[in-house]
C-alpha cells in the first residue's frame, strides 16, 4: 500500500466547535441579541440543519434580522477562517509524516472560498501536498471522485490504496472505504460509538496518526 494519508478538514484537523462558538459571541453582541441567543445559535448549529444557506434563512427568522441569510452566510464566510485553529499538534504531526516521506492531503466538503481560507490562515496549507474541495469540484463527499482528485493533487492515485482520516461515518468512512482506502474514524467519545465499518477508531488526530505509523511499519 502506497504512503498516501487523506484528511477531513472540519472537526479532524481544525477545531470547529471552538470557532464557532467564538463566531456565535461575536455575532450575538454584534447585533445585540444577548447572550441567550449563542446557547440557540449553538444548538441550531448541533441540528440537523442541511447547510449554512438553510441555517442563516433560520437565524434570520429567529432574531428578526434586517439582513437577508446570503449576506449574512458570506460574512460568515470571511471571518470564519480567521477564527479557526487546528487542533494541538496536528501541523506538527502532518508535517512529520510527510518528512517520512508520506503523500498528505485534504479532502473536504464545503464552499471553496471558507474551506480554503481555513487551510490557510492555519498554516495547513504548509504541511500538505495537496488537497480537494467540494465547492471548486463540483462533486461532495462520499462521492469517490473527489477522493481521486484529492489524491492526484498529492502525486498519487487511488488504485494502491491508502488512508482516509475524518469524523463523519458516511463522507469520510462510507466514502474512503468506497474508494479503496483503509479508514479512521475520529471519534473523541467512544463510549457513545455505534455501528461502523472504520477500520480503525481514534479520539484524536494524533492517535489517529500513530495508527498509520503503526500500521505501516517500520
Amino acid at each position: 500500500m502506497q504512503r498516501l494519508a487523506l484528511f477531513d478538514l472540519d472537526r479532524t484537523l481544525i477545531d470547529l466547535d471552538a470557532a464557532f462558538l467564538l463566531w456565535a459571541e461575536e455575532f450575538a453582541e454584534e447585533h445585540g441579541l444577548g447572550r441567550r441567543a449563542v446557547a440557540h445559535l449553538i444548538k441550531l448549529d448541533r441540528s440537523a440543519v442541511p447547510h449554512r444557506e438553510l441555517f442563516f434563512t433560520k437565524v434570520c427568522e429567529r432574531f428578526d434580522l434586517p439582513i437577508s441569510a446570503e449576506k449574512l452566510w458570506a460574512v460568515y464566510r470571511r471571518r470564519m477562517p480567521r477564527l479557526v485553529q487546528c487542533y494541538p499538534g496536528a501541523l506538527d504531526d502532518l508535517a512529520a509524516l510527510r518528512a517520512d516521506g508520506w503523500l498528505v492531503g485534504i479532502v473536504t466538503n464545503g464552499t471553496a472560498d471558507n474551506q480554503l481560507g481555513k487551510i490557510k490562515h492555519t498554516g495547513l496549507l504548509d504541511v500538505v501536498d495537496g488537497y480537494a474541495l467540494s465547492g471548486a469540484e463540483g462533486v461532495r463527499k462520499p462521492d469517490t471522485a473527489l477522493f481521486e482528485i484529492a489524491a492526484q493533487r498529492c502525486g498519487a492515485g487511488l488504485s494502491e490504496g491508502g488512508w482516509m482520516v475524518g469524523d463523519n461515518l458516511v463522507a469520510d468512512i462510507g466514502g474512503g472505504r468506497a474508494a479503496g482506502l483503509r479508514t479512521i474514524w475520529i471519534n473523541p467519545a467512544p463510549r457513545h460509538s455505534h455501528e461502523h465499518q472504520a477500520d480503525h477508531v481514534a479520539g484524536s488526530i494524533e492517535d489517529a496518526i500513530r495508527v498509520i505509523r503503526h500500521e505501516a511499519g517500520p
